[in-house]
């Protein structure tokens, strides 16, 4: 059984793969070529943006947008801790301090309220309000933006994040590296914040056979200093460089796979909606694991099927018995980026941050993808039944 299943995938679309490999090979335009722009017209049309920028990578196109609004040193980025290190990473590459929020215990997501608290922590300088980074002979910082993180494919709480940015004067930069695909009342993923990121990693629910990622926008000025800051800052033309950028294009042979995926990503959202439905239902009947919360008015993407044991012990044995009958299992996040060696040098400590601690010690992931069979999902759950 795959953790996730790209063959199952590729068997259905192998031919208009190949054949958009072939018609790149044809005309030879390995760096932005068409196929770049074809990919940013149709993912904007799907999104419901003005602009889309491919890029690299997930991580490319959150640093694209940090430079965009010129992080720098004294700025103060808040951000979840129960993320991939990519989220914070980017923050610290450009001499800015990472700040983070704790996460709601439903969603995984970052708490809009205790957002509001650290905020105004940091603005007081008063770590009473909210758990602060101590850098010794560090001046204070000011906040200049939050990157909430869709986890898990389920978008984050924009409505009352965006209030709060609004009001705080703070910019959003959305890390739907999960959630392309998932929806908030009836808006896209990728349409929050002042610029939201994705990543195209294959095991992403659109993934291309590389890195690859994308940002999207509908500020036309950001968009503008984004595709220069993503060929090292080029102008007018590539030795025109008038600001400081990265190597950060999307490759063309990348948004041709893309584009074969796209065919059929729509069918692949509503299949990853049935398979998680029918985990919800086979699995309410164990009373010993805390299941996804989706509110009404929420579709996640489902990049991850996540659950909750009581404990660490109980994770640990129920993933020893999917592994004895060869079920995968993974385990997105075992430690949470406060207490990771990278940011030691912001001084948080264990116990700042409880609810991502605790959901650190319990969560594990279940196989996952639009191609998982009911009976297969039998099997994992009767695997589970004969532990709890």
């Amino acid at each position: 059984m795959q953790f996730v299943d790209l063959a199952a995938q590729q068997k259905r679309i192998r031919k208009k793969i190949e054949s958009n490999i072939s018609a790149i090979l044809d005309h030879g335009k390995y760096i932005m070529g068409p196929e770049i722009k074809q990919l940013e017209e149709r993912l904007t049309g799907y999104v419901g943006v003005k602009n889309a920028i491919g890029c690299a990578s997930g991580t490319d196109a959150l640093l694209m947008a940090l430079m965009a609004y010129q992080v720098g040193p004294g700025d103060a980025i808040f951000t979840s801790p129960f993320t991939f290190i990519a989220t914070a990473e980017v923050i610290s590459l450009l001499g800015a301090t990472p700040v983070f929020v704790d996460i709601d215990p439903q969603t995984f997501n970052i708490d809009p309220a205790k957002l509001d608290l650290a905020v105004r922590a940091v603005k007081n300088n008063d770590s009473s309000i909210h758990p602060l980074p101590i850098i010794p002979d560090h001046l204070p910082v000011t906040p200049k933006g939050v990157i909430p993180v869709d986890l898990f494919g389920l978008p984050a709480d924009y409505s009352r994040i965006e209030d709060i940015a609004k009001t705080q004067d703070i910019f959003v930069i959305e890390d739907a590296a999960q959630s392309f695909g998932g929806e908030l009342k009836g808006k896209k993923a990728c349409a929050f914040g002042n610029i939201a990121c994705t990543s195209f990693f294959p095991a992403k629910p659109l993934g291309c056979y590389g890195d690859g990622g994308m940002c999207f926008t509908d500020d036309d000025s950001l968009t503008e200093i984004m595709q220069s800051v993503r060929v090292h800052g080029k102008g007018h033309h590539k030795y025109d460089n008038i600001r400081i950028g990265v190597n950060g294009r999307l490759d063309t042979l990348q948004a041709g796979i893309l584009l074969a995926k796209f065919d059929i990503f729509p069918e692949e959202i509503t299949l990853r909606q049935q398979v998680a439905a029918r985990y919800t239902e086979l699995l309410g009947f164990h009373s010993g694991l805390t299941r996804p919360a989706i509110a009404h008015d929420y579709q996640s993407a489902w990049a991850q099927y996540s659950i909750l044991a009581q404990d660490s012990a109980q994770r640990t044995a129920l993933q020893n018995k999917l592994k004895a009958a060869q079920i995968p299992t993974a385990i997105y996040y075992p430690t949470p980026l406060h207490l990771q060696s990278a940011f030691s040098y912001l001084n948080y400590k264990n116990g700042d941050f409880p609810i991502s601690e605790d959901c650190a010690g319990r969560i594990f992931s279940l196989p996952m993808h639009p191609y998982l069979s009911e009976e297969d999902q039998l099997k994992i759950v009767r695997s589970i039944e004969t532990m709890t």
